[in-house]
């Protein structure tokens, strides 16, 4: 008699983009919320509050930026086990998930001051509307993701010493030295 295994009815993979992706949502509103332009909680400066102000551009976009960071970062612990390894198919579809998190994020931003906020005459500049100047900060939130694994992997790997053995080969680091006694 072989035991019988449970399947999943949704795998892991999927779980991690949804919640990646879903997180979009809570991180636009914040960028609203934060922005100068937007709500203007960060700062409250009155000067800053209206679009209009070409100083809130880069204040707008480095506020979406600094959420994606701390959004990657975040996802990368998640997606590390407690032994600091992680599975490469949970790995893509989390960086998947970022990068529809952010887009998702970007969109909800600029609902919000739709919704939300108030009228802006855009005549002059688009920029002035609460919107993304520079839409590379979309690829912030994989890219920290991306980056805070590698950081996360090589301290586990430092931590584990020479005495461990290759995970991927099976045999030990430095096999065919010529060292005496390897």
């Amino acid at each position: 008699m072989t035991p019988r295994t449970r399947r999943r009815s949704f795998p892991m993979q999927w779980t991690v983009f949804a919640a990646a992706a879903g997180a979009g949502i809570p991180v636009g509103l914040l960028w609203w919320l934060l922005a100068p332009g937007g709500l203007n909680l960060l700062t409250r400066d009155p000067s800053l509050a209206a679009g209009t102000n070409p100083q809130v551009w880069l204040p707008r976009d480095l506020t979406l930026a600094g959420l994606f960071i701390l959004a990657g970062c975040l996802l990368a612990v998640f997606l590390t086990d407690k032994t600091g390894r992680f599975q490469r198919r949970e790995l893509m579809f989390g960086l998947s998930g970022a990068l529809a998190g952010a887009l998702l994020a970007w969109q909800t931003g600029v609902l919000a001051a739709g919704l939300w906020g108030a009228e802006a005459d855009t005549s002059a500049s688009a920029s002035v509307a609460f919107s993304l100047r520079s839409a590379s900060v979309l690829l912030l939130w994989p890219g920290a993701t991306a980056t805070a694994i590698f950081i996360l992997s090589v301290l586990n790997l430092s931590k584990q010493g020479p005495e461990r053995a290759d995970r991927y080969t099976g045999s030990d680091p430095f096999t065919g030295s010529a060292a005496p006694d390897a």
